[in-house]
């Protein structure tokens, strides 16, 4: 679009992603249902920033949980994530998993 720098390969990485049509002006996302893919590079900065942040409010809050212990701790933990074309992060929830592709992080002890 005019106006806006244009976003190199040293800062930014590709991903597919698909039109999501949302009305928070973030309007692609990776792998949409029923939609076109097509190859756009994304932001690191945002994308850096966004992950780390959802990584470490994670990471407390599997300490919380493991803390508990129990009869059956915690030991691993497999979370999906997609990232928008502006280097956004959401979390993939289990009713959104059927027929949607992210990022897959596993975090074990």
């Amino acid at each position: 679009m005019a106006g806006e720098p244009e976003i190199t390969e040293l800062d930014s990485l590709e991903f597919w992603v698909t039109d999501e049509d949302e009305e928070d002006g973030d309007t692609m996302g990776v792998f949409g249902r029923d939609r076109e893919a097509v190859l756009r590079r994304v932001p690191l900065g945002p994308l850096r920033k966004n992950l780390t942040e959802t990584v470490d409010a994670l990471q407390t809050l599997f300490e919380q949980v493991a803390e508990r212990g129990g009869p059956l701790p915690l030991k691993e933990v497999q979370l999906s994530f997609q990232v928008s074309a502006s280097g956004g992060v959401q979390l993939v929830g289990s009713s959104q998993v059927q027929g949607t592709r992210g990022i897959t992080f596993v975090f074990g002890r």
